[in-house]
């Protein structure tokens, strides 16, 4: 699937776009035919699917998510329990490409939807009010557990996999629609390799090692 650097989920807006914007061009229409190109770019921007590779060896978390490190912190979350855990967060903007890729590779153990609200994704208590799906991935190394959070105008989150399904590191796995954010949750034994401020890609960039 590397080989389409689109969405799949992307190709019903852009047809629809293209089509019409090529009908008014044909037409001479170019009032309209001018902002609809302009919407078939901005589609093919949102859904776009660069294929992604990881040289890292099989101890390393690599990124979900494209976007800027926000987050680097000691909490607990009720999926890991017996103590603390460290949390990575990183925040997409509504320019970062959209598809969520596996961290690590493993068997998918739960995923959990929990309703919720829509207050901007940046905020400190958006990870635990706002509407959000965590899955629950457990590999040879560790537990882990990667969390999509819906926004103040993301409010459309795809989770493509299921419980006691095998996933490999760097897989496509969901997508959240207009940007938010992802939060990783790591036993303490992981050694976290990013700082707050700082950009990742998807598939490629390493958070930590297990």
């Amino acid at each position: 699937m590397d080989k389409f650097p689109l969405a799949r989920q992307g190709w019903p807006y852009l047809a629809s776009a293209v089509v019409l914007a090529a009908v008014a061009s044909a037409l001479g229409v170019w009032w309209l035919a001018v902002p609809l190109w302009a919407i078939s770019l901005i589609i093919a921007n949102f859904f776009r699917d660069p294929p992604r590779r990881s040289e890292a060896g099989p101890g390393a978390i690599i990124s979900p998510a494209d976007g800027k490190v926000v987050v680097v912190a000691e909490t607990t979350h009720p999926e890991l329990p017996g103590g603390p855990v460290r949390q990575v967060s990183v925040f997409m903007n509504i320019f970062d490409v959209h598809v969520n890729r596996a961290p690590m590779a493993g068997r998918v153990r739960r995923v959990v939807h929990l309703p919720g609200g829509f207050m901007p994704a940046d905020r400190a208590e958006a990870p635990t009010a706002n509407e959000r799906v965590d899955l629950v991935l457990a590999g040879r190394r560790a537990t882990i557990v990667v969390t999509q959070v819906a926004g103040l105008v993301a409010r459309r989150i795809e989770c493509w996999t299921a419980p006691g399904v095998a996933i490999e590191r760097g897989q496509r796995y969901g997508m959240i629609r207009f940007g938010s954010r992802l939060d990783l949750y790591l036993p303490m034994s992981a050694k976290v390799q990013v700082s707050p401020g700082q950009r990742v890609k998807a598939g490629e960039s390493v958070i930590a090692e297990v």
